[in-house]
């Protein structure tokens, strides 16, 4: 059983005191301590007493000596709360030393399935994969931190109709796609759809192409796989760069529901929760006016049935107790109304939890959505490499991931590597510098044969505000996990560098002696350990230099 964090425990301690809700804030001011109980002024209103009186009793009744110096009222009911010296030094000491930097192991590990990144056979990753692959990222990392088992699913788009055209043009051509890198096969994508619009031949062609090819014609299928191939070299390219998680293995594309989709169909008509209407199948939902098409008038299958499919397959399949999925936000209407017809059709139970991320756009200067010179969507390539023109590829990275996860998902945001990959101000530059800051005062320690611990003292209240911010690190990273909400991880990482900058500037460490030099050493080395698991948990990169 993971021990309790000294927030929580504090937290129940006056809750048992109070008979509920104790209302802990963090103080206003260092000098008020690292915590205010504001629940007297509420009680003393519902008990017509005096909220000094109510806030007295609550001092005789929390059962906090061991944790907190004497409790304080202030103004007219406020509780001020200061926590021992000692008592911060022993959980920074207890974070340095525990794995993971004091992330708990949750009580209840899941499967969690995750999709997320999903680009397309034969075009090039662009802005709108930027976020999906960030995001999906982390949630792999964080869930994966806290003891969760994560299924990462990369549902490329790797089946459809635009196979017809592509297939058709590299026949044309004479091509061998074997040899084509994804650049390449993105150029030919736009070939095909320019001989597709202007020519009705080699239109009526590629169309014809798609039922020769979804019927398991070999020379069709042969093209087909080498442009699969070419794609997932590219895909992994990029992956790399990146710095994210996801490899061939997590690859579950579209193709691979095929068989899956007639036989899906049918269990739904069979059992009544499709219905035909205006010659398509269709499920209606509850309080969604507009049906679910599973089944189109013509006979074919669209997003919505390899939706379904893929949802069975990761309960059924997978085992799947959460699943989770990251694409933009407004997919939100699209996905609502598919978990509806999953719940609906039995495929989804209801002790399996479902929910879709959405996230915003990633603008221009000009505050409208990034676009290349051409007016397609920005080239995921070109968004890095506009990064590493001011910043080398770890810290144009790290600019990057952090302004993505660092604001709310849903919220947009400017892509600006000018201000993204400054080394100041809440940025991802300014953690890895200050994760250097602290390798850097290690290092000299080694080389003087400074002791490094045991970690005894937070005497200064910039040791104590430091200390406080380390030892709620693994509860932020499982409210993460929870909430799917990392711009928390982020404020809270940044805060800890702040604090990790005055704690530099106000208490000397190589320059004190003896025992509060070795604990402050070790405060640096607990700062580290935190901020380079905490980075990772971004999918960012703790250089020991800058």
């Amino acid at each position: 059983m993971p021990v309790a964090s000294l927030v929580q425990t504090l937290t129940d301690r006056f809750a048992a005191a109070v008979g509920g809700d104790p209302e802990l804030r963090p103080a206003s001011k260092p000098q008020f301590g690292q915590f205010q109980c504001n629940v007297a002024m509420r009680l003393a209103k519902q008990q017509g007493r005096n909220p000094r009186e109510v806030a007295a009793a609550i001092i005789e009744a929390a059962d906090v000596d061991d944790l907190c110096e004497p409790l304080e009222i202030a103004g007219p009911g406020f509780i001020n709360i200061r926590i021992k010296p000692s008592v911060l030094a022993a959980e920074a000491a207890r974070v340095l030393a525990a794995p993971n930097a004091g992330i708990a192991p949750t009580t209840t590990p899941e499967r969690v399935v995750i999709d997320y990144s999903a680009p397309n056979v034969a075009k090039q990753m662009h802005v709108g994969h930027l976020r999906t692959t960030i995001i999906g990222d982390c949630f792999n990392r964080v869930l994966t931190a806290v003891g969760h088992t994560v299924i990462p699913q990369n549902h490329i788009g790797d089946w459809g109709t635009q196979f017809g055209m592509l297939i058709e043009q590299i026949l044309d051509e004479g091509l061998d796609a074997s040899t084509l890198t994804l650049a390449d096969a993105d150029a030919l994508y736009k070939r095909a759809a320019a001989h597709f619009k202007e020519d009705v031949d080699f239109a009526k062609r590629a169309r014809a192409r798609v039922a020769v090819f979804q019927g398991g014609d070999e020379e069709s299928l042969a093209v087909w796989w080498q442009l699969i191939e070419v794609s997932k070299q590219g895909f992994n390219q990029a992956y790399a760069r990146l710095n994210v998680l996801l490899v061939d293995d997590d690859l579950a594309g579209e193709s691979t529901y095929n068989d899956d989709l007639p036989v899906l169909v049918a269990e739904l008509e069979n059992s009544g929760v499709a219905v035909v209407d205006q010659g398509a199948l269709c499920v209606f939902v509850d309080g969604i006016e507009a049906p679910l098409i599973v089944r189109k008038s013509d006979g074919g299958y669209g997003y919505a049935t390899t939706d379904l499919a893929a949802i069975r397959r990761r309960v059924n399949d997978l085992d799947a107790d959460r699943i989770i999925y990251v694409t933009d936000a407004r997919q939100g209407g699209h996905f609502a109304q598919v978990f509806a017809a999953a719940r609906k059709a039995g495929f989804l139970p209801d002790d399996v939890e479902v929910q879709h991320v959405g996230y915003g756009m990633v603008l221009g200067d000009d505050n409208k959505p990034l676009k290349s010179r051409d007016g397609s969507a920005a080239k995921l390539v070109d968004l890095l490499d506009a990064a590493e023109q001011v910043a080398e590829p770890a810290i144009a990275l790290a600019a990057i991931k952090y302004a993505d996860l660092s604001s709310g998902l849903q919220k947009d945001y400017v892509f600006d590597p000018d201000r993204m990959t400054q080394t100041t101000g809440n940025t991802g530059p300014y953690l890895q510098y200050a994760h250097a800051r602290c390798q850097q005062i290690l290092r000299r320690a080694e080389a003087e044969n400074l002791p490094v611990g045991p970690l005894t003292r937070t005497d200064e209240v910039a040791e104590q505000t430091l200390a406080l911010l380390l030892s709620r690190f693994g509860d932020v990273v499982a409210e993460v996990a929870t909430s799917l909400q990392p711009h928390k991880l982020c404020t809270h990482l940044y805060e800890t560098a702040v604090a990790y900058a005055t704690f530099y500037e106000q208490c000397p460490v190589l320059k004190s002696e003896g025992e509060v030099r070795a604990s402050r050493l070790a405060l640096c080395r607990a700062t580290a350990q935190v901020l380079a698991t905490g980075l990772d948990l971004l999918g960012i990169e703790a250089p020991d230099r800058m």
